[in-house]
C-alpha cells in the first residue's frame, strides 16, 4: 500500500542508528496510513530485521544517549513494544528499497506484495516475549550502568569494628578528626560550610575530641554493662574486671579508673617497635589501662611487620628423617659426602731469590654410613684438578653410587677468595660421573646444616692438622709433607670410636671405621713366638669375614640407635607457602638492609614438610630468584594467616 526509502545522512553513522531511523520512518508511515484510511484497524504490527533496534525498543533497564533516546521515545509514543516483531533479512521487503532491483523484476519481489507469511496464519519465526539489548557493555549508544548503594544506619553508635581498618593510631585519630570538622561545618557560625574535604592540618581541639570519641566507642563496646551500672548508680557486678580499679565517668563521658594513684602525674611517650615491655609501659604512661594488656599487646606485636623485620627469628622446620644412604649397609664409600677445605701455603720450588710458594687445598670424602673418610690434596680449584682427585679416590676406594655436597660455597658459588669454578654445570665433571654410574646430589645454597655429616669431620680434620703443623715447627711446608699429614689425619679420624667406649672387660672391641676398612682391630705389635707359614694363612678368610660381621652387627645394634633422637628442631612448624612475604638473610649486610622477597615455589620433602624454597626479590628495577633453606628466611606476612 505504501513504501518509502531515504538516503543515509552525512556524515556516515552506524548501522544500528540507520536501522533505528528506519524504525522511526515505519512508525511515521503507519501514523499517516491510519489517519488517512477510513477503516479502523484492530492492531498494527511492525517488523524489523535488526535485533539491536528491537532491544532498544523493549529496553526497560538501561539508559541511552540523546540520539537513540529521542528516537526510541518517538517510537514508543505511537507504538508499544508488543507490536514489534523480528523478521529475517531474506523475507524483509524493506531491503529492496536499499538494493538495486531491475524494473522488470520488481513485480516478482516482495516489495509490492509483501512477504509470503503475511498471506498465511504462520509467523516468520516464533516471537519471544521480549528482546534484550545486544552486548550493552560495548554499545557506544548505551550509557554506562551506575550502581548505587544505600547505607542505612540502624544504630546511632559508632561501631569500633571500623577502627580495625587502620594500622596506626595517628591515622585513625586524624580520620575521625576530619569527620568531626565536617560535622562542625554544618553548624551556624562555622568558617567552613557543608560537606567538603578538609586538607589542612587538623586543629588540636578536633584531634582531642576525636580521641575522646574513639575511646568512648571502644569502652561502650567492651564495658557496656559496667557503664550502664555507673550511669544508673548501681553497684558494679563482682565478676567485672574493673571492680578493683574503682571506675568512674569523667566530664567527657570517658570511663576512667580511680584506685590509689589518682593524684599521680604521668606523662606519655612513644616507642619505636621496642617490644612488649616498653610498649606496655608507654601505654600505661599515656593514661590508658588495657584489661589483659600483656596478652593483647603481645598478640598485636606478633603480627606487626616492622617488629618481625627487627626481631623475628629465622624459620625452622622439624628435622627430617635420615636419608637411606645414611642407614645403608652397602660396602664402604658407596654413598659419599664431599667438601673442600683449605688452603695452605706450601713450598713449590727453590729459586735464587728464595722459595716459591703456592696454595694447596684438600677435598674430604666421607662414607655416609660407616663415617670413614678419605682425603686428597688439590693443587688448584679448577675442574681438571677436582676430576684427578675423584679418579684417585675411585681408584683406591672403588666407584661410588651417589655423591652429596653443598651447593653454596665450594662447588657452585665460585667463592671469590678461592676463585673456584662451578662444577654443577661443568660437562667434564658430569660426563666423568655418568661414565662411572654415579649420581650427584647438591644441597641448597647457604644450607651448611644439611651437610653436617661432613662439616663436622672437616672441623675435626682442621684441629688435628693444626696440632701436626704446630709440632712440625716453623719449617717450610712442602707438598709431600702436606700429603703425608693428610694421610695421617685420615688414619686418626678413621680410628675414632663411633660409639662410647665400653668399660665392660668382656667387650674389648672398639667400633671404628678403620675396623671395616683395614680389617684390623688395632695396630698392636705381633705376639712373641715362632709361627709356621701355615699359621699365617690358615682360615684367614674366616677371620676377615668374622671381623666384618662383627662390625656390621655392632654398627646396627650400637651405632644406629644413637641416630634415633632428634637433638633439635623437634616440633613441626607451619610450612612456608607460595605468596608468603619474607625477609632474606644476608650475612654481608645489616639486618635493616636485608632484602624482602616473595616465595614463588616450595619444595616439600618426602614427609610433606617444606625445608627449601625459591624466592624472588626485586631491587633497583630488576628481579632475581634465589634457592634458600627455610633457616635463611624470616616470615613477614602470609596471605592466609595475617
Amino acid at each position: 500500500m505504501f513504501g518509502k526509502a531515504k538516503l543515509a545522512p552525512r556524515p556516515e553513522t552506524t548501522i544500528p542508528r540507520l536501522e533505528l531511523c528506519a524504525a522511526v520512518l515505519a512508525v511515521e508511515i503507519a501514523d499517516v496510513i491510519v489517519d488517512e484510511m477510513d477503516t479502523i484497524f484492530d492492531a498494527v504490527t511492525f517488523y524489523s530485521d535488526s535485533k539491536v533496534v528491537l532491544g532498544y525498543i523493549h529496553n526497560e533497564s538501561r539508559r541511552f544517549y540523546v540520539y537513540v533516546s529521542n528516537r526510541v521515545q518517538r517510537i514508543r509514543r505511537s507504538t508499544s513494544p508488543k507490536q514489534w516483531k523480528h523478521v529475517p533479512s531474506s523475507q524483509n521487503p524493506a531491503d529492496h528499497g536499499s538494493r538495486s532491483v531491475p524494473a522488470g523484476s520488481l513485480t516478482h519481489t516482495s516489495w509490492l506484495c509483501g512477504p509470503p507469511f503475511l498471506l498465511t496464519s504462520a509467523e516468520a519465526e516464533p516471537a519471544p516475549n521480549s528482546f534484550n539489548l545486544v552486548d550493552p557493555s560495548s554499545d557506544s549508544d548505551v550509557r554506562p550502568q551506575i550502581t548505587c548503594h544505600l547505607n542505612r544506619v540502624t544504630s546511632g553508635k559508632l561501631d569500633p569494628m571500623r577502627f580495625e581498618r587502620f594500622s596506626r593510631w595517628r591515622s585513625l585519630n586524624r580520620a575521625v578528626a576530619r569527620l568531626v570538622h565536617v560535622a562542625h561545618s554544618f553548624n551556624q557560625g562555622s568558617r567552613c560550610k557543608g560537606w567538603h574535604i578538609h586538607e589542612e592540618l587538623c586543629p588540636t581541639e578536633d584531634l582531642e575530641e576525636a580521641r575522646n570519641i574513639i575511646i568512648r566507642a571502644v569502652q561502650q563496646d567492651a564495658f557496656a554493662e559496667t557503664l550502664d551500672c555507673i550511669r544508673g548508680g548501681i553497684a558494679i557486678p563482682k565478676q567485672s574486671p574493673l571492680l578493683s580499679l574503682c571506675p568512674y565517668l569523667d566530664s567527657a563521658g570517658i570511663l576512667r579508673i580511680g584506685g590509689r594513684l589518682s593524684k599521680a602525674n604521668l606523662d606519655g611517650k612513644e616507642v619505636q617497635h621496642q617490644g612488649r615491655h616498653l610498649t606496655e609501659g608507654a601505654v600505661r604512661a599515656a593514661g590508658l589501662w588495657i584489661i589483659s594488656g600483656k596478652r593483647r599487646i603481645s598478640s598485636i606485636l606478633h603480627h606487626c611487620v616492622t617488629c618481625r623485620r627487627l626481631r623475628r627469628k629465622m624459620e625452622t622446620q622439624k628435622m627430617a628423617d635420615l636419608p637411606a644412604d645414611r642407614l645403608s649397609a652397602d660396602p664402604p664409600f658407596s654413598f659419599v659426602g664431599v667438601d673442600v677445605f683449605g688452603p695452605w701455603m706450601v713450598t713449590a720450588r727453590r729459586t735464587r731469590g728464595g722459595l716459591a710458594s703456592s696454595k694447596r687445598w684438600a677435598v674430604l670424602f666421607t662414607c655416609m654410613s660407616t663415617r670413614a673418610i678419605h682425603i686428597e690434596v688439590l693443587e688448584s680449584m679448577d675442574s681438571s684438578s677436582f676430576i684427578n682427585a675423584l679418579r684417585r679416590f675411585f681408584s683406591v676406594r672403588g666407584p661410588a653410587k651417589q655423591i652429596r655436597s653443598d651447593c653454596g660455597t665450594n662447588f657452585v658459588g665460585a667463592c671469590k677468595e678461592l676463585q673456584m669454578d662451578s662444577v654443577t654445570s661443568d660437562k667434564e665433571v658430569q660426563g666423568y660421573l655418568s661414565d662411572n654410574g654415579c649420581k650427584w646430589i647438591f644441597n641448597p645454597p647457604h644450607s651448611s646444616h644439611m651437610g653436617g655429616s661432613w662439616e663436622r669431620l672437616i672441623g675435626l680434620a682442621r684441629r688435628i692438622l693444626d696440632s701436626m703443623l704446630l709440632k712440625a715447627g716453623p719449617a717450610k711446608l712442602t707438598h709431600e709433607v702436606l700429603t703425608t699429614f693428610m694421610a695421617e689425619v685420615s688414619a686418626i679420624l678413621n680410628a675414632r670410636p663411633l660409639v662410647p667406649v665400653s668399660t665392660d672387660p668382656d667387650s674389648p672391641f672398639i667400633l671404628t671405621p678403620a675396623t671395616l676398612l683395614t680389617q684390623k682391630v688395632s695396630a698392636l705389635p705381633p705376639p712373641k713366638g715362632e709361627f709356621d707359614e701355615k699359621d699365617l694363612y690358615g682360615k684367614q678368610w674366616r677371620q676377615v669375614q668374622s671381623l666384618a660381621n662383627t662390625f656390621w652387627h655392632r654398627w646396627r645394634t650400637e651405632y644406629l640407635p644413637t641416630l634415633q633422637k632428634r637433638r633439635k628442631w623437634e616440633k613441626e612448624k607451619r610450612n612456608l607457602k607460595e605468596g608468603d612475604v619474607i625477609l632474606l638473610k644476608n650475612d654481608q649486610l645489616q639486618r635493616n638492609d636485608w632484602p624482602m622477597g616473595v616465595i614463588v615455589k616450595t619444595f616439600p620433602g618426602t614427609d610433606g614438610r617444606v625445608r627449601k624454597v625459591e624466592i624472588k626479590t626485586a631491587r633497583d628495577g630488576s628481579s632475581k630468584t634465589f634457592l634458600r633453606p627455610v633457616s635463611e628466611v624470616v616470615l613477614l606476612l602470609s596471605p592466609e594467616t595475617d
